[in-house]
């Protein structure tokens, strides 16, 4: 049965059931890792009209913990980026230039999306 558990291992490697120390979070890492997503949030949210919804999540999953941000834009599908940083990661901050890049990407592939949806069927009210 300890197959089905993603901490099985070999043995005297990690104990079944219990997850490696690489994998465990202290809570100042959680609420830094909270305060850097929250960041890409932010700065997602500064390249869109507020007519757009932006939010995150933690989560542990099976390869660890993972960070969602999500953008929902008015018309078309929701788009989201995902990110599994690992205790190191936490510790020396997430990189400035990632965290913009996750933030622009997010935006433009949310402003795509609604081009995409609405295509050219919206009468221009000023040029």
């Amino acid at each position: 049965m300890n197959g089905n558990t993603p901490y099985a291992g070999a043995p005297g490697v990690v104990d079944a059931g219990r997850p490696s120390d690489g994998d465990e979070f202290s809570p100042d890492q959680m609420r830094a890792l909270r305060r850097a997503v929250a960041g890409i949030v932010t700065r997602t949210r500064s390249y869109l009209p507020d007519s757009y919804a932006v939010g995150s999540e933690l989560s542990q999953g099976v390869n660890g913990l993972e960070a969602t941000v999500a953008v929902h834009p008015p018309a078309g599908s929701p788009i989201s980026a995902g990110l599994t940083p690992d205790a190191e990661d936490v510790e020396t901050g997430l990189d400035e230039d990632e965290r913009e890049e996750v933030a622009r990407g997010l935006a433009a592939s949310a402003a795509l999306q609604v081009m995409e949806t609405v295509g050219d069927g919206v009468t221009q009210t000023a040029r």
